[in-house]
């Protein structure tokens, strides 16, 4: 009674799920009449994730008095961001490379309807990273954007000095009220979940079995060891045994959600509460959080392999390369961190592998259909790397007995604990 108590919302969301799974497998695309309840909880995460981020990064910075501090989580993140990048890309290398992602597959190539034009790199970074109208920054087709603007407006109020505490405070407590809503919107978890999961699984169910099937079959169990192996790596080199028992007693909400909605940005709430529990000090999760869900891509990783690997079987030409290898590692990295944070980079990252190996454009439609089968756990991946991620920038920054601190009541700038049952506390206890 004691565990069923403590894991209870956890296991309620995962309920959830596989009963809308079932219902998916079993009415396949009538299920769709339930997608609405599903909607309505996408469309209030949505709707809370854009002022979180932005009071959340900027209150975090604003809060930051060490300069050398926020500097050192800033390329920390950078380092761990990078790193896993290349492990993952590695890893699915390897994958595609037992198994042949396109054995027995007969695909017809057709020109696509439309095929935008492609601006310049230094345009999209430009578009990326600001807009010329002060209303586009609220919004989440802008993140990168957002990301930056709220850093710059932390940075400034931590600036000025006494002058800033007023609206420092106020960042504080507009993080805070977010944060509740956050809690409040949970309580409907289980039910949106379960409705927009039904509809996933009833729709998308049955085209696993179609020629695209042997991609999907490679991509599921690599992304899904990666996830279950990798992350507990992660999650022990962050903080030992102890920080993998922490890190997955902690996990199932944001995984629920990054699969259910197949959004890092519907997740960052979630994911921030996790966090939260799992001890992560508050200026370390308020920013790698919220910047991971934009440009820390572990599953995109994964799935610009798959990509490569399958147009190449496709067009009969060999990967097994340095060269290529090498040129696939650079392109899964662009795709998943850079091209990720810009408006439309999933097309520009389908458009770079076609142009630098030289497949025809007709090609592209491929990667769409490819984008879509994988496109669930690809976001499971992205979301909740973002979290271990957190972790072990948190082991770089703060130190080897960081989680024993923080679980202790001890931790810098986390607000979880332990009570006297052993159960975890914090500002949201329910989630």
């Amino acid at each position: 009674m004691h565990i069923l108590k403590a894991y209870r919302f956890p296991l309620t969301i995962l309920l959830s799920v596989i009963i809308g799974a079932i219902l998916g497998l079993v009415f396949g695309e009538k299920v769709e009449v339930i997608k609405p309840l599903g909607d309505l909880f996408l469309n209030l995460m949505f709707t809370l994730v854009v002022p979180l981020v932005f009071f959340s990064i900027a209150s975090a910075v604003a809060d930051t008095d060490n300069a050398k501090r926020l500097g050192k989580i800033m390329g920390s993140m950078l380092g761990v961001f990078i790193i896993t990048g290349i492990v993952a890309s590695l890893i699915m290398l390897l994958s595609v490379s037992l198994f042949s992602p396109t054995e027995g597959v007969s695909i017809t190539l057709k020109a696509p309807d439309h095929v935008e034009q492609a601006k310049s790199f230094s345009d999209q970074l430009v578009q990326a990273f600001t807009v010329d109208d002060f209303s586009k920054i609220f919004s989440r087709e802008n993140m990168l954007a957002l990301i930056v603007f709220a850093a710059l407006v932390g940075l400034s109020t931590s600036l000025i000095g006494e002058k800033g505490k007023p609206f420092a405070s106020l960042l504080k407590s507009g993080s805070e009220v977010f944060i509740k809503f956050v809690s409040i919107v949970m309580y409907y978890a289980p039910i949106g979940l379960g409705a927009y999961f039904a509809s996933l699984v009833g729709v998308f169910g049955p085209q696993l079995v179609g020629d695209y099937a042997r991609a999907a079959v490679v991509y599921y169990p690599t992304a899904i060891i990666y996830f279950l192996v990798g992350f507990t790596l992660y999650a022990f080199l962050a903080g030992g045994p102890l920080g993998i028992k922490t890190f997955w007693k902690n996990a199932v909400s944001p995984t629920a959600v990054s699969l259910a909605t197949s959004s890092s940005v519907a997740t960052i709430p979630v994911n921030l509460e996790a966090a939260q529990r799992n001890g992560v000090p508050r200026d370390i999760r308020e920013t790698i959080i919220p910047i991971g869900a934009t440009i820390h891509m572990d599953g995109s990783c994964l799935s610009a392999i798959l990509k490569i690997a399958f147009l190449f079987s496709i067009f009969q030409k060999d990967l097994l390369t340095p060269s290529a290898f090498l040129i696939a590692i650079g392109i899964a990295l662009l795709s998943g961190m850079v091209m990720s944070g810009i408006p439309g980079g999933g097309f520009i990252g389908e458009m770079m592998i076609v142009t630098m190996y030289g497949f025809p454009t007709t090609a592209l439609p491929i990667l769409a259909i490819l984008g879509t089968l994988v496109d669930p756990p690809a976001t499971m991946v992205n979301a909740v790397g973002d979290n271990v991620s957190s972790m072990l920038v948190t082991r770089i920054v703060d130190g080897k007995n960081w989680l024993k601190r923080a679980l202790s009541g001890n931790g810098s700038g986390s607000s979880v604990q332990k009570n006297e049952s052993g159960q975890y506390s914090g500002e949201n206890p329910h989630i």
